[in-house]
């Protein structure tokens, strides 16, 4: 059996869909999706604090009761960055030496492309298939996969298993499947001294100072050391600034700085909340005249997919073709992983990760077509063995 996932991988390339804008790319999928017998519908989403979003729900019912096995992906990807700096055109979908090149060749319009290629040759099924796709995963998500499970909810559409096609692979396509994700808790705290100048610091407490405590306490912590599932949590302070008018005569009353807390599952937001305010407190309550202002924002809570049979059967199906052993890893940022979760069991599977987001992004046609494979012997092994 051959598969073969380029041509559908070129036209999404050739469809500039750089987060939130579609472009077209939704068009590309519902051609090829209506002739395999898929209802496809264009979700768009508005409001709610973010951009406009183009999203597809398409699916296809079985000849007979079984489960429902859902794809899910995204279409957007991230700006191409210096055009020149490329070798090829992101947007052009060029092959060269077996190798398709363009942005969003991993990351993950080459996977979406694979798995209908798997579909080409699954026709019958029992249950249903649907692809879950969003315009918007790598931008202001908001009323991308978010605003679809509730729309799901809403049409009583109930998912019983769920792959994400995100690049989870390292070395070659196989080598690594993720069934989970660290969580990550964004952090902005604002620090407030006493302006004054430099040469009367007696009368002035230096607001940067105060920071620099703050930054060297917690990042000498150590937060845990990690858990069966999940590597140790880290800390990573992403900017640090003197806010307000200042000189270089002037002591600063205001300092604030960003950090992020990629967290496992011995954390919750409430949890690290507590942490980083008693960890502040410890500095600046015994400083007469220091306060602050914690702000905190979570993207995603960390979870983890527990073995099982759906778990299984999906890394059996792999190795099937690698002839080799699959690793389950939680490494990585953020997935949309992070919504479905909370909908039914997900795993996420798909590409190597190597040049995602990179200048001159690309994938071998080698891997595309292999990927296809083993993603038509997940669905065989899935609608074979999983029951409602």
């Amino acid at each position: 059996m051959e598969f073969n996932a380029l041509p559908l991988a070129q036209a999404l390339l050739r469809a500039p869909s750089v987060t939130p804008d579609d472009n077209g790319a939704m068009d590309v999928l519902v051609a090829a999706l209506a002739p395999l017998g898929f209802e496809c519908e264009k979700l768009v989403f508005t409001g709610n604090d973010g951009p406009d979003t183009v999203n597809l729900w398409a699916s296809r019912k079985g000849k007979s009761n079984g489960p429902h096995f859902c794809f899910a992906g995204h279409t957007d990807v991230v700006p191409a960055g210096d055009v020149g700096a490329w070798k090829h055109n992101p947007f052009g979908g060029d092959v060269v030496d077996g190798v398709l090149y363009g942005r969003g060749a991993v990351d993950m319009k080459g996977g979406i492309a694979a798995f209908i290629a798997a579909l080409e040759h699954f026709p019958d099924h029992p249950g249903a298939i649907s692809l879950l796709i969003t315009g918007n995963e790598e931008g202001n998500m908001v009323n991308g996969t978010p605003r679809m499970l509730e729309w799901l909810k809403e049409k009583n559409i109930r998912l019983s298993h769920c792959l994400v096609g995100e690049p989870t692979s390292e070395n070659r396509v196989g080598d690594f499947i993720k069934n989970g994700r660290r969580g990550s808790f964004h952090i902005e705290l604002t620090v407030q001294g006493v302006q004054g100048h430099v040469a009367y610091p007696q009368r002035a407490l230096n607001a940067n100072h105060l920071l620099a405590q703050v930054i060297a306490r917690i990042t000498a912590k150590k937060l845990d050391d990690g858990n069966r599932d999940f590597p140790p949590s880290t800390l990573q302070v992403t900017k640090m600034e003197t806010r307000g008018e200042t000189a270089v005569n002037v002591v600063p009353g205001t300092a604030y700085a960003q950090m992020n807390i990629r967290f496992n599952t011995l954390h919750t937001p409430d949890t690290l909340e507590r942490w980083i305010r008693q960890e502040t407190d410890a500095v600046l309550a015994p400083v007469t005249g220091a306060k602050y202002e914690v702000k905190t924002r979570v993207s995603g809570d960390a979870f983890v997919t527990p073995p099982g049979a759906f778990l299984q059967l999906v890394s059996e199906a792999v190795m099937e073709k690698t002839k080799s052993i699959v690793t389950l890893s939680t490494s990585g940022g953020t997935s949309d992983a992070r919504f479905i979760k909370n909908h039914c069991p997900v795993v996420e599977f798909g590409l190597r990760n190597s040049g995602m987001h990179e200048v001159n992004e690309c994938v071998s046609v080698a891997d595309l077509n292999q990927l296809a494979a083993m993603y038509h012997g997940i669905l065989t092994r899935y609608f074979a063995e999983i029951e409602t």
